[in-house]
């Protein structure tokens, strides 16, 4: 058995999508896309301790979920580290479009790191979203998620995030969006790559390039919950410059000049949404 150093306590950052667009459905049942990510400072923690045998404990859920996937495929792929309990406590909302389990799952395979070859291909079995947040780090995206881009980070903004009291299934999302129709051709997708990048490298804050922070997904989340609208709208009131739905929903999330003025949309949030997070990009 290999002697591997434990890390201790590890964070599993969220993941923003500042942008959505997708593509048709590929063979494989997934569908292309172009987006670009960002990690946050809001993170799901997870202590990793030797155990008698592997075991992922998540308060509040029940059965296998991404990061038991995660250890498993470790595991089947021969990695001999000592039998861990993993507890994971949850601080990113679920089901919520902010690539939480994903995150948590990337954190487990990195505790292979060096010592397992081919780990950005285990977490593509696992999910789409699970090889970017190997390295969270903020990023352009295609594919189904497997293709990575690194960008350069961003100018100091501030994030607010207004959860729904129920999640939302990524694939129930597709779906409705696929039955309401057009997607976007490959030309197009490459067409908007190439403008992603070329705002990127001109640096600043994602409220310089607004034009392009559009969700492909969000009528089809808005479709799904109405209720949406109403807190897009609460955060345009709040002077929010930017308001959108993240990844597949159903939160929505607003982009602030600063963290200072984020956490004071916040505050004035609260009181009609509890559940308000006030956060910021993942400092590198």
């Amino acid at each position: 058995m290999n002697v591997v150093e434990l890390p201790g306590t590890m964070l599993a950052p969220a993941k923003l999508n500042l942008c959505l667009y997708v593509g048709p459905r590929r063979d494989d049942g997934l569908h292309e896309i172009r987006s670009l990510f960002e990690p946050l400072e809001l993170a799901d923690e997870l202590k990793v301790r030797e155990a008698e045998r592997d075991e992922v404990v998540i308060a509040g859920i029940e059965g296998p979920d991404l990061t038991a996937k995660a250890l498993a495929a470790l595991r089947e792929q021969g990695w001999d580290g000592p039998p861990l309990r993993i507890e994971v406590t949850k601080r990113v909302p679920v089901a919520a479009g902010l690539g939480g389990g994903s995150a948590d799952a990337a954190a487990v395979l990195r505790l292979a790191r060096g010592e397992v070859e081919g780990l950005r291909a285990i977490a593509a079995a696992i999910g789409a979203d699970v090889p970017s947040q190997l390295q969270p780090r903020p990023c352009l995206v295609a594919g189904a998620g497997e293709v990575i881009e690194p960008a350069p980070p961003p100018a100091d903004h501030g994030v607010v995030l207004l959860p729904q009291p129920e999640g939302l299934s990524t694939a129930a999302v597709y779906a409705e969006a696929d039955r309401l129709g057009a997607p976007r051709g490959d030309n197009e997708l490459e067409a908007i790559r190439r403008r992603l990048r070329d705002a990127l490298d001109d640096g600043g804050s994602p409220l310089s390039y607004r034009e392009h922070l559009v969700n492909d997904l969000q009528p089809a989340a808005i479709s799904l919950r109405p209720a949406i609208e109403e807190a897009l709208r609460a955060l345009e009131e709040e002077g929010a410059p930017h308001a959108m739905v993240t990844g597949s929903g159903p939160t929505a999330v607003g982009l602030y000049a600063s963290p200072d003025e984020a956490s004071a949309a916040a505050e004035r949030l609260r009181e009609r949404f509890p559940a308000v997070i006030a956060t910021a990009p993942l400092a590198r």
